[in-house]
């Protein structure tokens, strides 16, 4: 779609210059509503936010309701350092919670940014938590300061909670509300909110990040991945559509579906690297896709190799499919630090840089005088497969023939991954043998677009969002991200 031109002054107390900084956020929620008694919900809900953990690094946060007083939790850091066991204790059986993961992105990580976001207002009490990025979001907080509105948070999540608690003024209950306060936002959203007596669910019309829903006995669970649902027993009962909202209340489910199925704008990247093997999203698990995406690199790039080996951890299901497929044996050629986090998703080069001399460590009786086939799941910056590439060399590998798993990363996700800006993309500004050439591979290949798609047919999904590859997006875009959250410099 054309992207939308328009010039947008913003205005702090008449005169004042203001810059807002990036929202950008790639999460992980869960929730549990119980049909029977009260029960020990945080125990439950930090198992399956352990599970979506790497959806999100930075921070954490649970919030449960019990007889319509929430209690809650959430600070910075692992939800294992963050929910130690006299933590959860202090939290109280309840009827429902909700639970989130944050991901670190530019900026500080800061525990107000935290979710859930928990409120009272007229109506009582509204705890929400959120995995996208909303296009508009800067806008609406303008006009909602200007309208008097106070602000806690830098995050996204935040304006749409206000937005929620306004509207539900004006309804008769909480699901009217939440269904007017979505006509106001643009982008990305998969949401749960909690109310005093209700537990709401739902996911924008393209269906952008990924939403499912579980049963655990009598017990209703949704959760970003299934993987989150098999971590604590729960029985898998289908994705949560793109435009439906599910509203748990008295021991009954209700589906309706409040905006028109899009249906074209599932993040092709869930399947290619954000989402966890074991997931199953939108009926077509991870773990098969990548491995289809080997087979397909095989047939597209083939080469004359001593083994096939992936990056840890991203790359290692392709490597598979590419190793089948071409009858080259499959070996590993580093080892992984279990303490180190994901590198994409630290806020400045210079620690992902420090992280990945860390993270890997080669197998030097499995590297030295071989041709190696190394398999990654895409490459943004450059920096960190430069690294990799480097290291293999020094150890003494012969040759480094690098095949990617998706095609060349070029532009700007607006919709909640860590990429704001064309300046950061190697694929943007270089031709491929520019690329090879900088990170010193003998050859590379990326998965052509004609087989990425092919493959993702076997999805529920009749389109996706694959704009960081193309430049074109399901939706109307800002003309450009500003470069930081909502804080501001005068």
């Amino acid at each position: 779609m054309m992207k939308m031109r328009e010039k947008r002054q913003i205005l702090v107390q008449g005169s004042a210059k203001t810059m807002f900084r990036k929202l950008r956020e790639e999460c992980g929620i869960f929730g549990m509503y119980s049909m029977q008694n009260e029960e020990e919900l945080a125990q439950v809900i930090c198992a399956g936010l352990s599970s979506l953990q790497h959806r999100g690094e930075e921070a954490c946060g649970i919030a449960v309701n019990s007889g319509g007083v929430v209690s809650y939790h959430k600070d910075v850091g692992l939800v294992s350092n963050v929910f130690k066991p006299h933590i959860l204790d202090t939290l109280p059986k309840g009827k429902m919670g909700i639970g989130h993961v944050r991901y670190s992105t530019t900026g500080a990580p800061k525990k107000e940014n935290a979710q859930p976001i928990v409120t009272r207002y007229a109506k009582g009490n509204l705890s929400i938590v959120h995995n996208g990025n909303l296009t508009n979001a800067m806008d609406l907080k303008e006009e909602l300061q200007n309208a008097g509105a106070i602000f806690n948070s830098t995050s996204d999540t935040e304006v749409i909670a206000y937005l929620i608690a306004r509207e539900r003024l004006k309804t008769h209950s909480v699901e009217e509300a939440v269904k007017n306060a979505v006509k106001y936002i643009k982008g990305a959203y998969s949401l749960l909110v909690m109310s005093s007596k209700k537990l709401i669910a739902l996911r924008d019309p393209q269906g952008f990040r990924p939403l499912c829903m579980g049963k655990l006995g009598d017990n209703i669970i949704f959760a970003s991945e299934s993987c989150a649902l098999d971590t604590i027993g729960a029985e898998f009962i289908r994705d949560v559509e793109p435009g439906e909202m599910v509203i748990v209340t008295d021991n009954k489910v209700s589906s309706e579906f409040y905006a028109k199925e899009k249906n074209d704008g599932l993040c092709i990247f869930e399947y290619i690297y954000l989402a966890r093997p074991d997931s199953t999203i939108d009926g077509l698990n991870v773990h098969k896709f990548r491995k289809e995406v080997g087979k397909y690199l095989a047939k597209q790039a083939p080469v004359d190799a001593d083994i096939v080996a992936g990056v840890p951890d991203s790359g290692n299901d392709a490597a598979l499919g590419y190793s089948k497929e071409s009858k080259i044996p499959y070996d590993m050629v580093f080892v992984k630090s279990k303490y180190i986090g994901r590198t994409f998703i630290l806020p400045t080069q210079a620690q992902r840089k420090s992280k990945v001399a860390l993270k890997l460590n080669p197998i030097k009786e499995n590297v030295k005088d071989r041709k190696i086939v190394l398999v990654d799941d895409s490459i943004v910056r450059g920096t960190t497969i430069t690294r990799i590439v480097q290291t293999l060399k020094k150890a003494g590998a012969k040759e480094v023939h690098l095949r990617i798993a998706s095609p060349a990363y070029t532009d700007i996700c607006y919709f909640g991954t860590d990429v704001a800006s064309k300046e950061n993309l190697i694929a943007n500004n270089k031709t491929i043998e520019e690329i090879r050439k900088e990170i010193g591979a003998d050859s590379l290949e990326y998965l052509s677009m004609e087989s990425l798609l092919e493959i993702a047919k076997k999805s529920n999904r009749t389109g996706f969002c694959t704009g960081c590859f193309t430049g074109k997006y399901p939706i109307e875009v800002p003309d450009e991200i500003q470069k930081d959250r909502f804080e501001k410099i005068f």
